[in-house]
């Protein structure tokens, strides 16, 4: 692409009330353009009612929950019929497939709306058979996915699906989008192509024990400012969503 587009999506909408109270604040109130649902966690109903008339995406969950497909591997799943993170990159991709085409018709069932693309909770898709297994469900949905690293963009070209050609966003110890990373980061974005920011806004978690929780809090603020606006309009750019990529199918 010759044009440049910027795309700042949050991952984890239905992870818990609280992460998604604050995701759709940074939405609507915010310049957060796009999310990813989770499908499978008691909160996911929850969630996909508030985000009706929001661009979602599915957070393709393999990592906790329980399975939407039938069929899915038991000696996979812990005792209690939940996903196991540890035994994801042991899934094969034909049961990847199945679950991704799965967890695509339970967001439409939620939302009354197709999914706009799709990302992997935990970024598990670093896996090749789980990007294998990913990549042939989303080219028979004909739906982009989110790819971290140029080889993982290379995969997916090779099987046909869509995909952002830039990316940027982590979550550690520390809140990854602060202010003034931010600005900083949209002042020597790259200067073509589809570019998302990966991030992670919301209040901290209620019912959910999580590693990034006062990080989220930080990232709200990030997103809800004056600040991220001001910047935005420096650069040019208007927050887009991943249907910019359903015109290359």
């Amino acid at each position: 692409m010759t044009s440049r587009t910027l795309i700042i999506n949050a991952d984890d909408l239905g992870y818990d009330p609280a992460v998604t109270r604050g995701i759709l604040r940074a939405m609507r109130e915010g310049v957060v353009s796009s999310t990813t649902l989770m499908v499978n966690t008691p909160y996911s109903e929850e969630a996909a009612s508030g985000a009706r008339g929001l661009a979602v995406g599915l957070h393709l969950n393999l990592a906790r929950g329980v399975p939407c497909s039938a069929g899915f591997p038991a000696a996979l799943l812990a005792e209690d019929g939940a996903l196991v993170e540890a035994h994801a990159e042991r899934l094969p991709a034909h049961v990847v497939e199945a679950e991704t085409h799965a967890q695509l018709e339970r967001l439409q069932a939620l939302l009354g709306a197709p999914a706009t693309h799709i990302d992997v909770h935990k970024h598990l898709h670093r896996h090749p058979a789980i990007l294998e297994g990913l990549a042939a469900a989303a080219r028979a949905a004909r739906l982009p996915v989110r790819s971290i690293t140029a080889e993982m963009r290379s995969a997916l070209h090779a099987a046909g699906v869509a995909t952002n050609d830039h990316f940027i966003g982590d979550a550690g110890e520390r809140a990854y989008w602060t202010e003034p990373e931010f600005e900083a980061q949209l002042a020597s974005l790259p200067g073509a192509g589809v570019i998302e920011l990966m991030c992670h806004p919301g209040y901290r978690p209620e019912q959910v024990k999580s590693g990034y929780a006062a990080q989220r809090e930080v990232e709200l603020g990030t997103f809800l400012g004056a600040r991220a606006r001001s910047a935005l309009g420096h650069a040019g750019l208007m927050p887009a969503t991943y249907r910019v990529l359903h015109s290359q199918d």
